[in-house]
């Protein structure tokens, strides 16, 4: 089911003109961008001798082998043997290629192909929020475990005490979740934050609602009733490592445009190294979803989450 998927490996902005290892799923890949800039993913082994052609170079629409300079077009194709320039390759000569799309600032990638789309990105064309990439971080834990703190909204007046919580105000009201085809939907979800944005300048009640549209990612739009008009989208993209460790971006669509590129970023950032060092801690680190952890009823939207992987038949990253 995993492979299916499409799941984020890297920020557009990081492959440029050099060849680029990343890993996805326990697999090791290498993206590179052809002479147009179309990106490319290739499995990082060279199947001639096994050399990881990552440590290769692009000439033109070819990535070169690093080891014996074989050459290979977009398609994975063998085009050119160095050693041996007048040998046409067969057909078998070939390097394993995957599906590459860019979206949202980042290269995604599936391993199999399937009928799932290109994942929509909510308020990326909305020209009224302000779009920005925050990330890569690389967390010792699965890819679920991660998504679950993100819908999460006990641990705000621990975990971001002084931020997006504090512990005087973290009763919750009840929230509505529905299942559909689609994904999950949380709506009715209320926080008391006194700071639920870089730009907030008093404590308010916020207003959340939560969807997940995959297994691996997921949106939050808040809307702070102290900021009359004020929209924040904020969406969390997960790549899964290996079962254990994780990769994650969050792509923003906020209303702030007076802040600089740094100044957000630096506020994203100190909310997720609150949530990091706790994620870590976990354990197990692959999210039970039967069994093994107690729940209350503050937990409602984290328990349709589990219920939702069971239902998408995923095995990466949960036991």
């Amino acid at each position: 089911m995993e492979s299916t998927l499409w799941h984020p490996v890297c920020a557009s902005d990081d492959l440029g003109a050099a060849p680029l290892a990343v890993r996805l799923l326990e697999r090791d890949l290498v993206l590179w961008r052809d002479a147009g800039g179309q990106a490319r993913a290739f499995n990082d082994q060279c199947p001639h001798r096994g050399a990881r052609l990552s440590l290769g170079r692009v000439q033109g629409d070819l990535l070169e082998c690093p080891y014996h300079g074989w050459r290979f077009e977009g398609s994975g194709q063998c085009v050119a043997i160095p050693a041996a320039p007048e040998f046409t390759p067969p057909a078998g000569h070939r390097v394993g290629c995957f599906d590459v799309a860019e979206t949202a600032g980042l290269v995604w990638v599936r391993l199999e192909a399937s009928e799932a789309a290109l994942p929509t990105i909510d308020g990326e064309d909305d020209p009224r929020l302000r779009k920005l990439t925050v990330g890569p971080y690389d967390v010792a834990t699965s890819a679920p475990r991660i998504v679950e703190n993100f819908l999460d909204l006990s641990h705000f007046g621990f975990v971001h005490e002084g931020w997006l919580g504090d512990r005087e105000h973290v009763a919750q009201v009840p929230y509505q979740v529905s299942e559909s085809a689609a994904g999950l939907l949380a709506t009715g979800c209320r926080a008391w934050q006194p700071q639920s944005n870089r730009l907030a300048q008093q404590g308010s009640e916020v207003e959340y609602t939560y969807t997940v549209p995959g297994p691996y990612r997921a949106m939050l739009t808040k809307l702070p009733q102290a900021q009359s008009g004020y929209r924040d989208v904020i969406h969390l993209f997960v790549c899964p490592i290996e079962p254990e460790r994780s990769r994650v971006w969050f792509r923003l669509a906020l209303t702030d445009f007076d802040s600089s590129d740094d100044d957000l970023r630096a506020f994203q950032h100190t909310i997720f190294t609150q949530d990091q060092p706790v994620l870590e801690s976990q354990r197990p680190r692959r999210l039970p979803l039967s069994g093994g952890e107690l729940h209350s009823a503050a937990d409602r939207l984290s328990t349709a989450y589990r219920r939702y992987l069971r239902q998408q038949g995923i095995t990466f990253g949960v036991c």
